[in-house]
């Protein structure tokens, strides 16, 4: 990932052009074309990314209490391609698609949030943004993404400390009851930072056990000058110049 300026950017109604890189819509499939450098080392990343949705949704929600912060749930279910050169891998699976904008940095209303996606055993997708904000409200947003295009809210179960991260960030499931407690199980942690976390986790859901993808976002850690200094390492900023 590499920050980039104004010029960098490119969009036309089917295209969106980032530096060397580029996202566009074909036959019904988003292609992710990749072209970029590792950070400090210069290896380049080269590849494509198909994304074949199962179906698009035109939803747009608020995460804050003022709106600033907008998460566009554009395909909770869909197939993905990935083939890359540099370096060389290949491989496919299931996938999910979102888009998340802000009138106003990250770290201004929120505090931490906890996220998860889940796929049901009729086929749709449920997705929770447990949203905690400075000004001391939550939102909660629980919802389920049906095969025919439609959505319906539901009500999140109580929300259960899971394992802290090995960087001893706290996170949180929301999962239902089985017998007097909550079973849940931490699968396994894909990406452990200072800052976020992505996990897989076991919980049960709307009445069946569920397997989720899950991460948690801790601004306070994001905001921290030590985290600050580390970023651009990272995820480089590179206003100008492409490769």
């Amino acid at each position: 990932m590499t920050e980039r300026g104004q010029n960098a950017i490119e969009r036309t109604a089917h295209q969106f052009t980032v530096g060397p890189s580029h996202l566009h819509w074909e036959n019904n499939a988003l292609t992710i074309e990749i072209n970029e450098r590792v950070p400090l080392l210069g290896k380049r990343v080269q590849g494509k990314i198909t994304v074949f949705p199962e179906q698009v949704f035109n939803q747009v929600v608020a995460l804050d209490d003022h709106g600033k912060h907008r998460w566009g749930p554009i395909a909770p279910s869909a197939r993905v391609e990935v083939s890359f050169t540099n370096p060389s891998l290949q491989w496919q699976g299931n996938a999910y698609f979102d888009s998340n904008e802000g009138d106003e940095p990250i770290s201004k209303p929120f505090s931490e949030w906890d996220w998860s996606r889940a796929h049901l055993k009729d086929g749709s997708t449920a997705v929770i943004y447990d949203v905690r904000q400075k000004n001391g409200n939550e939102r909660v947003i629980a919802s389920k993404f049906n095969t025919d295009g439609t959505v319906e809210s539901f009500v999140a179960p109580e929300r259960v400390l899971l394992r802290k991260t090995g960087w001893g960030i706290q996170r949180n499931m929301r999962s239902e009851n089985q017998g007097d407690k909550p079973k849940i199980s931490l699968l396994g942690t894909f990406e452990d930072t200072p800052f976020y976390a992505r996990s897989m986790i076991k919980s049960y859901l709307l009445g069946e056990e569920v397997i989720s993808m899950h991460e948690t976002l801790n601004v306070k850690r994001l905001e921290s000058n030590i985290v600050q200094f580390m970023l651009p390492w990272r995820m480089p900023r590179n206003p100008t110049r492409l490769f």
